[in-house]
């Protein structure tokens, strides 16, 4: 699927990961929509980029908030051709810590119903506005669905027992939510990122900065967004990968802390 006149829900889209892969998408060609809370970054995003984008302010695990704002991403661009999962959050605490206690039921709650609920909230019903696009090609394409894990999914530190949970959780209904639009002409990716340098890093100590780029493979650096967007981009084009959780994450394999 050509990137070109297509039009794209990003999730997520008004910093980080998210914005990178709008900027990409623009540059090619793309109509997007950016979902987000952040309505005065998402403000200034559409003032940037110009008439190919709209903001919409957009809670991922509230049904109609999603919901309508697809309805306004149809009226003004037509339905969704793409759609890219990057909204989520982290969250730190043991199963059990000797001071705290037990890790609060409430936050573990919080981070599955925005990092994996919102993730599927927003498939579910992108999926349904794809539904509305004629075939574009003779292999009867209609859309294409990208999900944001993790490394944590697979690897998951001391501490990150939410964030792990959900990002697995992205991990293992990759290839089902592939097999079950499968027949309708939409594929589902998933993108596993590891230690990708957004502006949370800019904050840490350069001992601990310098720590965490040596602790990369190959090559011995954090991940720039655009890797990141570059891969979403490659997702969309090539037609032929599907059901599919790529690793970008220079090699790392997490140590336990």
């Amino acid at each position: 699927m050509d990137l070109k006149d297509k039009v794209a829900i990003i999730t997520g889209g008004a910093s980080g990961l998210g914005e990178a892969t709008l900027r990409r998408f623009v540059a090619h060609g793309a109509t997007c929509a950016i979902f987000d809370m952040n309505e005065e970054r998402g403000a200034a995003l559409v003032e940037e980029l110009g008439d190919n984008v709209i903001y919409q302010q957009v809670n991922v695990t509230d049904e109609a908030s999603v919901s309508s704002a697809i309805q306004s991403v149809e009226a003004a661009f037509g339905p969704a051709h793409i759609c890219c999962n990057y909204a989520g959050i982290a969250w730190a605490a043991k199963t059990y810590h000797p001071k705290n206690g037990p890790h609060p039921l409430e936050d573990f709650k919080r981070v599955v119903d925005v990092n994996l609920i919102g993730t599927f909230n927003v498939a579910r019903l992108a999926a349904e506005s794809m539904m509305k696009n004629d075939p574009i090609d003779d292999d009867g394409q209609r859309g294409v669905i990208i999900n944001t894990a993790s490394v944590a999914g697979y690897e998951g530190q001391i501490g990150q027992v939410a964030y792990s949970a959900t990002k697995g959780g992205v991990i293992g209904m990759t290839i089902v939510i592939a097999r079950d639009l499968a027949e309708l002409g939409i594929r589902c990716n998933t993108i596993v990122p590891g230690l990708i340098h957004t502006p949370m890093f800019d904050t840490l100590p350069e001992n601990i900065f310098q720590a965490l780029e040596n602790s990369v493979l190959n090559p011995q650096r954090l991940g720039k967004p655009d890797e990141i967007a570059k891969t979403a981009q490659y997702l969309v084009e090539n037609d032929y990968v599907n059901g599919e959780c790529i690793r970008m994450d220079g090699g790392i394999r997490m140590t336990p802390r």
